[in-house]
């Protein structure tokens, strides 16, 4: 179980806040990569830069509906080319042009596209004045043969399998997404309706798979146990997963078995608890064969905290994410520092500044649902900027 300060009733093993990120993330190794077709590429993270296999535009493109010309006007058409229609087989000379669709192959000899709106055609001629070169989008001018557009690391977001298919992508060489086992104890939880006298609505199993996925996991499964330390072993021996997440039973209590099967099972422990509040007695293991277990308290507030200190940190490595920058912002408003742990403290941002939303109690997500991010206050923190640890973005 760990020794427990006489005061605070922590373990005496509790590391500060940024340590015990590092300690998460660097204990990790992005998993390995594969080829994936694009859609199944959705949500993972480039292993390899990814490079443009054709130019963009792949040939020379009208940028407007019009006419492609040829020389100085007035122009005779003698012909029509729509986006999808064969190359023109056949170049334009001086005085020629021929009618064009955008995203069609402009013929070669075209030295510009004279929109419809600035032509004044009469049969099969058509005047008007247009600069060379304008409305074409020339072969590679936006990326050519070979380029490097993204670096490995990049996240394959919905717009990055756009570009990837327009750069004559297939399938993309991707890290696995980590996969997570979801352990929620706790004979008190109800899943449904209005919990009754003695029971609590369980909210972080709505709460963890967003933030699991958001931060590059996948969940694969979930098991509810009561305060068992026999069903506690079983879970942690389920395969199945990389990450296994134990929600509740981190503590020192008649309850909490967490700490004691992992004694049991020969886990390395790197951070037994964490000098932060809320969130304190979170933990972050190693099993003997290499799986990660992430402890997370069982009150809702701290929970969150507790995931973003350890979870997203260990999820964003193992996913193969590169580690984002930290950004930060003067804290106003009354915050009050505590005398040696960290603080996660619920704010939005005021112009050029952060303010506390309030309601920040271990077991209320008030104020983190109507938060931006969490600043991290330092102890004895004296005013000025902080850190700012920002929330799971909504997904539309």
């Amino acid at each position: 179980m760990g020794v427990l300060d006489e005061v605070t009733r922590r373990p005496v093993s509790s590391i500060g806040w940024h340590e015990a990120r590092r300690r998460a993330r660097e204990s990790a190794r992005p998993l390995p990569a594969a080829d994936v077709p694009l859609a199944e590429a959705a949500g993972a993270v480039l292993a390899e830069p990814l490079v443009a296999l054709c130019p963009l535009p792949a040939y020379d493109a009208a940028a407007m509906d019009g006419y492609a010309v040829a020389g100085a006007g007035p122009w005779r058409i003698v012909g029509r080319v729509l986006a999808g229609d064969p190359a023109p087989t056949a170049p334009l000379t001086a005085g020629t042009a021929v009618e064009i669709g955008t995203g069609a192959v402009v013929p070669e000899g075209a030295g510009a596209v004279l929109p419809y709106e600035r032509a004044a055609r009469t049969g099969l001629v058509v005047t008007g004045t247009i600069p060379p070169g304008r409305h074409i989008r020339r072969r590679g001018e936006d990326c050519p043969a070979g380029q490097e557009v993204l670096p490995a690391g990049t996240p394959a977001g919905p717009v990055v399998l756009g570009l990837a298919a327009g750069l004559g992508h297939d399938t993309l060489t991707v890290h696995r997404r980590p996969r997570v086992g979801l352990v929620v104890t706790g004979g008190e939880l109800c899943r449904a309706g209005i919990p009754r006298i003695g029971q609590v609505r369980d909210a972080l199993g709505p709460m963890l798979p967003g933030l699991i996925c958001d931060t590059g996991g996948e969940p694969v499964w979930e098991a509810r146990l009561a305060d068992d330390r026999a069903a506690m072993a079983a879970a942690l021996l389920r395969p199945g997963a990389d990450v296994l997440v134990v929600c509740g039973a981190t503590s020192a209590g008649a309850a909490d078995h967490l700490r004691g099967v992992l004694d049991t099972l020969a886990a390395r422990v790197p951070v037994r608890g964490v000098a932060c509040r809320p969130g304190h007695p979170q933990l972050f293991a190693v099993l003997p064969d290499g799986r990660f277990v992430v402890g997370l308290p069982g009150n809702p507030y701290a929970a969150l905290v507790a995931a973003l200190t350890l979870l997203s940190p260990l999820l964003g490595r193992l996913a193969g994410r590169t580690a984002p920058p930290t950004p930060t912002a003067v804290l106003a408003g009354p915050v009050t520092p505590h005398d040696r742990d960290t603080r996660l403290v619920p704010v939005t941002r005021l112009a050029s500044s952060v303010v506390p939303v309030g309601h920040d109690r271990p077991a209320s997500l008030w104020g983190a649902a109507g938060a931006d991010a969490l600043a991290i206050v330092p102890p004895r923190w004296t005013g000025g900027e902080v850190e700012l640890l920002p929330l799971p973005a909504v997904r539309h």
